[in-house]
């Protein structure tokens, strides 16, 4: 389900690929506002499908209630009471990997990609192998049309954590619409299917791209 900002995101990227709809959907519901906060013993940032997306420090109970709420206030889609919500809480707790992904969501939905860059640096600089952040440097750089370099971060996202499904399916997409790698796509798609279960829309994705590939290679036996 979108939530209510995308409302305005729709807009912006209204007569662009399906895909790329679908993807600036995936990236905040998966990437952000879906990850937990600091859990206790062991602190994880989590997807929406359950799966833990890179080690976090420990955190005091209050300043994970903190954190919860934040978190809880972006998946409204109030991104100025998230934002001022997130920097209170780095404030006290400044080495949350996490917190500095969600921000970076945040102004790359506000189009200050600047600000976003930045937020997404502060993350890796505390943890240069955190797929999230990787994987917000990927949507960064392939939306500045940087595409190569955007591949090599998702790339290194799910090096870091292989099952990390929205990294398969950044990949998927840059490899379709952007590199023209229709057999690299399919296999992102497919990783991503297998990790995130019944998203028929990614299936028709499948399937269409399974005829265009079978369809190339026929192509490609016949010049032959």
């Amino acid at each position: 389900m979108l939530l209510p900002h995308f409302t305005k995101m729709l807009r912006l990227l209204r007569g662009v690929d399906a895909r790329l709809l679908s993807m600036a959907a995936a990236a905040t519901v998966l990437a952000g506002c879906a990850s937990s906060g600091p859990q206790q013993p062991a602190a994880s940032e989590v997807d929406a499908s359950g799966n833990i997306v890179g080690a976090q420090p420990v955190v005091p109970a209050q300043v994970q209630t903190m954190y919860e709420q934040a978190i809880a206030v972006m998946a409204t889609g109030d991104f100025v009471d998230a934002e001022l919500r997130l920097k209170e809480f780095l404030l006290q707790y400044p080495n949350y990997p996490g917190a500095h992904v969600n921000l970076a969501i945040i102004h790359a939905s506000n189009g200050d990609d600047l600000a976003a860059e930045a937020a997404v640096n502060a993350a890796l600089r505390l943890d240069p192998e955190h797929p999230a952040a990787l994987n917000q440097r990927g949507m960064l750089l392939r939306r500045n049309g940087k595409f190569i370099e955007a591949e090599a971060a998702y790339l290194k996202a799910v090096t870091s954590k292989p099952d990390y499904a929205l990294a398969h399916y950044n990949l998927g997409v840059l490899n379709e619409l952007y590199l023209q790698r229709l057999e690299a796509a399919l296999q992102h798609y497919e990783r991503y299917a297998e990790l995130v279960s019944d998203d028929k829309q990614v299936e028709k994705w499948i399937a269409d791209l399974t005829r265009r590939v079978a369809a190339n290679q026929r192509t490609a036996n016949v010049a032959e």
